[in-house]
């Protein structure tokens, strides 16, 4: 290839495409994803169906939303600035359960927001629902990303 910026752009392309827990944007922004980006970036179960294989570097936080839900919009904000809080450090994704209800059912989402919180290593856990203010809910997000995620 003669053009050196293109063959550049391609590998770059690649990359974030291929390597785990790459969020497409700039570091510290959630990303929305689709079925086949989860199982790419966080776990694919339909190759392991019974065993949890956690395919990233990075622990992970997954908000199941719908633009319709009043309490999904509420926790959106505090997600986006936790994300930004917390870059290098965890990743945030988000997933519509509207459009991605194969993700919903393969996670047993019942009600929303849900959320998948992901350690890079061990097992995940799932939590639904937030508190009852903005604030409440930022500091419920901190305690679980300090306990859960981050372990300290």
């Amino acid at each position: 290839m003669k053009n050196p910026i293109l063959l550049t752009g391609i590998i770059f392309a690649f990359l974030c495409f291929t390597h785990p827990n790459t969020s497409f944007g700039a570091e510290g922004e959630i990303l929305k994803i689709d079925k086949n980006q989860f199982k790419t970036l966080i776990m694919d179960y339909e190759k392991n169906p019974t065993t949890w294989k956690f395919q990233g570097k990075l622990p992970v936080i997954v908000d199941f939303y719908a633009d319709w839900c009043g309490p999904c919009r509420t926790a959106s904000p505090i997600l986006e600035e936790l994300a930004r809080k917390y870059k290098g450090k965890i990743v945030v994704y988000k997933v519509n359960t509207d459009q991605e209800r194969e993700l919903g059912t393969v996670f047993k989402i019942s009600t929303i927001p849900a959320f998948l919180w992901v350690p890079a290593h061990g097992g995940p856990t799932m939590s639904s629902g937030i508190a009852r203010t903005p604030e409440a809910t930022k500091e419920q997000f901190e305690k679980m990303i300090q306990e859960m995620l981050l372990k300290k």
